[in-house]
């Protein structure tokens, strides 16, 4: 059973007729690898073995179910909204209260379930106001804020920065050293002097949440030419985050090979 312990398992909609037969055969399989019986997963959810029968035959299921399902799997559910972005729902989802990402071919990325792993062998671009990247470029702001973000990064992860209105354009890149998951008056108690911020932006930033996120950076670098966002949108189709987004492949390639000089 070991092998799903602590996994976390991704849902996304199916839009055909033979949906539920799909997710039938798919929780049948992740049952398999985790080296359990239909016996084992009906005692921990209660349920009698047959259910757990009808259920991977292809019975009407519901997400509740699927859930339990996965839970009795040692495992843990997380559900992905895609919306693309020339979709109505786009434009508002904008200027909506929550954090979304612009994930690969165009869609809008919005995690539900679960804690978010870091892609891997991916890089980001973070959107930082000019008040804040200019601090960081010079040195001085080591440490970035966010509400959310994966909270396991990759040894050597890079963030791009992308320094907002009226600037608009990608000014730099650092080594991302750490991130740290933390209560929202902790990470005010460590890191006020390092992230730059007053304290009624912070608290604003924060409302509503119990715990933040603490980006910790290194290595940070100046580009010997800003970007500009239109020589972004020209060459790789790029749109900034509200955030933060998966650098796709192209521009990595194009922003690691843009000469940089060393800031601090």
């Amino acid at each position: 059973m070991g092998k799903l312990i602590g996994k976390i398992v991704e849902a996304e909609a199916v839009e055909s007729v033979l949906g539920a037969a799909r997710v039938g055969s798919e929780l049948k399989r992740l049952r398999i690898i985790a080296g359990l019986t239909q016996e084992q997963v009906a005692a921990s959810m209660d349920v009698k073995q047959a259910a757990i029968s009808k259920i991977e035959n292809g019975g009407e299921i519901y997400l509740s179910t699927v859930e339990r399902y996965v839970k009795a799997l040692g495992a843990s559910l997380r559900l992905n909204a895609h919306f693309p972005t020339d979709a109505p729902i786009a434009a508002r989802l904008h200027s909506a209260p929550f954090d979304f990402e612009q994930g690969d071919d165009d869609q809008l990325v919005l995690p539900i379930f679960g804690e978010e792993p870091f892609k891997p062998q991916r890089d980001v671009v973070l959107s930082i106001k000019p008040v804040y990247s200019e601090k960081i470029l010079a040195g001085m702001k080591t440490v970035e804020l966010r509400r959310r973000f994966p909270i396991v990064v990759p040894n050597g992860a890079l963030a791009y920065i992308y320094s907002s209105s009226p600037v608009k354009a990608m000014v730099g890149i650092a080594s991302i050293r750490d991130v740290l998951k933390l209560p929202v008056e902790q990470i005010w108690t460590e890191f006020e002097r390092t992230a730059f911020i007053e304290r009624p932006l912070f608290d604003k930033y924060f409302e509503g949440l119990d715990h933040g996120y603490a980006l910790v950076f290194g290595d940070v670098k100046s580009f010997s030419r800003p970007l500009p966002l239109h020589e972004l949108r020209e060459k790789f189709g790029f749109e900034p985050p509200q955030s933060f987004l998966y650098a796709k492949y192209d521009l990595r390639k194009a922003l690691q090979d843009e000469p940089a000089i060393v800031s601090h």
